[in-house]
């Protein structure tokens, strides 16, 4: 082993440990808010979470927790796992740096001191300023996806580069095989690592061909269609095709559930391994490989069936209820989200024609699949319709932000509205859609998140385009004062807000040298580079089409766009050593070099992240949680909404055992058949709470919305408007003009008698306050349907 290898390996692993102290010092000790306290518990007890479920994260997560004392601690071992797997990203980025710089210098393993120091000083600047940078060190220290999705990019990026030093070898292609396993599993944490799959075709295509004008559009058509072949229809649609076995077998020849999915997949593995023996024994390489690296995507992507074998065990925790390959395909669609439109769709104001017959829906009934009932397909008017649809959502929150944004000002169209009168609405222009995707989705939601990164950040105030809020902030006193005005006499929960981040944009200047030396010095890999920054950054912002008024800060879906612009700023530190070398002898230039760009960028931005990135002391959200229930009565019903008042719940009780008595309901599910099932079922030490409907009569597609048509006037009983909701009588579903059925209240204003004994019975008033009891309670709902 030559002294530019051993030195690079040995540095890769200190990098690693040094990453892994940082990481280790400041995870948090329990659960976090949002995603976390659900993939703990998730995890924990294999049980199904929110789509489209993470089963490969689930089982390493729980690998980790069984290193636990006691369930206390569950947690703190899932962190750990997410503190170690970001460390190993940053030394794979170390020797992803060091392999392309060394690529510069135009060498073997055969350097000089100087050169070595120049190469090594940039992949330690480069990995450590990444081991510190905003985004990606928020995701280290907690039990999300992120965190393990970024370690699978880093290696398959790397792995390329290994393949590219073999490439011309007899078994270079097991690192193919490599790339194409990892990203099968990386399907069960995360699909981001797919991204990835157009700079590899690239570094493919330089390393075996003369590179043409041709030969790169070819290479970017086929790196776009296999990407679109993996997410459009290897994911879902072994899925589809497995329920086309299962309706053959079950309802056509009367099989038991399931048995349709056991016979496609012994067909399709006797069909595939049959191609890969008869490839292998016509020597026909190239087919073999691509069928190896496809079954060994699919062995990696079948850790889906531990979702599919959990919620058939029914646990507690089971989103979307997917025990079979139709709620499956619902539940790795994430069809309870919605889908944005992405190629062509409507405006947000766009006149509704019709609600069209959409997919089928089966449900499970009597041995057999029984379609009960179709989705809606939203059919709009056609002068509403636009490519690139960027302003889509009719929510009226959503709508006026659009109009900020967008600076809308719109042209008249004339328009019928429900009631057969004649309207005037003014349709966006395609110029306006452009504005508000230019100065919304990429600038605030892209390029404020990467600024946050390599420039600096204002504070941990969630914005939504104010001047005070989570916008960037370098500390550069004429710029930040140009764009968020004066900053002298801040109040001090501005001023002194821990995550008020001055980097003097010295991380974007220098990756901004590295991005111009990699363009000059080796035009190829730069390519490379900006396909992978562009895929994972500017690529995403156009796929997720987001409305404003997001419910929290999305930079972590761009964590590998910046993983690629560190790759910049470790050569960015090459191209100064370069320049030092010229005017110091030795080693002495780089090595001044590479301390001075260590000083000043991964350190400052050390020294400004650390304090709101350590959480070592963090109980919040698992405290939260804990207070909550404790607060309530025995077997009591406590009622959620949203993610974070639902997952740290969903933890306390499902890893510690707090408080399993009391049920805990998420209203937002509520309305959702699967949830309603689960939930009147008994779980632990709480019974299954009450409903007064059967399944037949709330199963999807029965009474999903429930329209409020006030013909009486008056209060009515809700026992009364519940017995007319569950109603089978024709006339309780008939409406006017309306040929269909119809389920409606006649009437807006409710009411609920009291017992004033019972009240008094139960302690919830005393009885000297009896004449205080109202004998009924009145409201009025002011909605056209629930």
């Amino acid at each position: 082993m030559n002294i530019f290898r051993r030195a690079n390996i040995i540095t890769g692993w200190i990098v690693f440990l040094i990453s892994s102290i940082v990481y280790l010092l400041t995870i948090e000790p329990t659960s976090s808010f949002w995603d976390c306290g659900e993939f703990i518990a998730a995890s924990y007890k294999l049980e199904v979470g929110h789509p489209p479920g993470a089963p490969f994260f689930m089982l390493v997560s729980k690998f980790f927790s069984l290193f636990a004392a006691d369930a206390t601690q569950v947690a703190k071992w899932i962190n750990i796992m997410s503190a170690l797997a970001s460390a190993l990203t940053i030394a794979f980025l170390y020797w992803t740096i060091t392999h392309l710089a060394r690529k510069i210098m135009g060498k073997g393993n055969d350097l000089s001191v100087p050169e070595l120091v120049s190469i090594m000083g940039a992949g330690v600047v480069g990995s450590l300023a990444y081991t510190f940078s905003d985004t990606f060190w928020f995701s280290a220290v907690e039990a999300e996806v992120y965190a393990s999705s970024s370690l699978f990019t880093a290696v398959v990026f790397w792995a390329i580069l290994k393949w590219e030093n073999v490439a011309d070898e007899k078994h270079a292609n097991r690192w193919i095989i490599l790339i194409a396993y990892l990203m099968g599993l990386s399907i069960g944490i995360h699909l981001l690592n797919l991204l990835a799959i157009p700079a590899i075709v690239f570094v493919y295509y330089f390393r075996k061909y003369e590179p043409t004008r041709k030969g790169v559009l070819y290479s970017l058509g086929l790196s776009v269609l296999l990407l679109a072949v993996l997410l459009y229809l290897i994911i879902p649609g072994i899925v589809k095709v497995a329920s086309v076995f299962e309706l053959i077998a079950v309802n056509g020849m009367g099989l038991f559930y399931n048995s349709g999915v056991l016979l496609f997949i012994i067909a399709a593995l006797g069909i595939v391994a049959y191609l890969i023996f008869n490839s292998h024994k016509t020597r026909k390489v190239l087919l073999n490989t691509i069928l190896v690296s496809f079954s060994v995507i699919m062995i990696g992507y079948f850790s889906y069936g531990l979702i599919l074998i959990r919620s058939a065990a029914n646990p507690p925790m089971e989103q979307n209820d997917p025990e079979t390959v139709f709620s499956l395909l619902y539940y790795l669609n994430r069809e309870q989200y919605g889908q944005n439109p992405l190629f062509h769709g409507q405006y947000y104001n766009a006149p509704i024609k019709e609600a069209a017959e959409g997919k089928k829906i089966y449900s499970k009934i009597d041995g057999r699949y029984k379609v009960t009932h179709h989705r809606q397909k939203i059919v709009y008017d056609e002068r509403f319709m636009t490519i690139f649809p960027r302003m889509w959502s009719n929510d009226p929150e959503h709508v006026q932000a659009y109009q900020k944004w967008g600076k809308i000002e719109g042209t008249p169209v004339n328009v019928t509205n429900r009631n057969g009168e004649a309207q005037v609405l003014r349709k966006p222009t395609f110029g306006e859609n452009l504005r508000f995707f230019v100065r919304y989705q990429v600038g605030y939601m892209y390029l404020r998140y990467f600024m946050w990164n390599f420039a600096g950040r204002q504070n941990d105030l969630q914005g939504h385009g104010e001047v005070h809020k989570g916008n960037w902030y370098c500390g550069i006193r004429f710029i930040d004062e140009a764009r968020l005005g004066p900053q002298d006499n801040l109040p001090p929960f501005l001023k002194d807000n821990p995550a008020r981040n001055r980097y003097y944009m010295l991380p974007l200047m220098l990756g901004m040298t590295g991005l111009v030396f990699h363009y000059l010095r080796h035009r190829k890999d730069f390519w490379v580079v900006m396909l992978l920054f562009v895929m994972t950054g500017l690529a995403i912002v156009v796929y997720l089409n987001q409305y404003p008024f997001q419910p929290r800060e999305r930079d972590y879906a761009y964590a590998a766009s910046f993983y690629a612009f560190v790759i910049w700023i470790g050569l960015g530190v090459m191209a100064i050593s370069e320049y030092t070398r010229k005017h110091l002898p030795g080693f002495t230039g780089p090595g001044l070099a590479t301390l001075a760009c260590l000083f000043l960028v991964p350190g400052i931005m050390a020294k400004e992240n650390w304090d709101d990135h350590d959480r070592s002391g963090r109980y919040t959200a698992r405290d939260f949680a804990w207070n909550y229930l404790n607060s309530c009565e025995p077997n009591a019903i406590l009622f959620t909404n949203g993610d974070n008042d639902t997952f740290p719940l969903w933890y306390v009780q499902e890893v510690e055992g707090v408080r399993t008595d009391v049920r805990v309901v998420n209203l937002s599910y509520l309305g959702a058949d699967w949830y309603i099932e689960q939930v009147a079922r008994k779980a632990y030490d709480s019974d299954a709470v009450p409903f007064g409907m059967s399944k037949d009569l709330y199963r999807t597609g029965r009474r999903d919305y429930i329209y409020l048509i006030e013909r009486i006037t008056d209060h009515v009983d809700l026992g009364e408007a519940m017995d007319f909701i569950r109603s089978e009588d024709k006339r309780t579903k008939t409406l006017g003009n309306y040929t269909e059925r119809v389920d409606y209240i006649p009437a807006k204003k409710f009411k609920i008698p009291i017992d004033s004994a019972h009240i008094i019975n139960t302690g919830t008033v005393r009885a000297e306050l009896a004449h205080e009891i109202v004998p009924e309670i009145r409201w009025q709902i002011n909605k056209q349907n629930l």
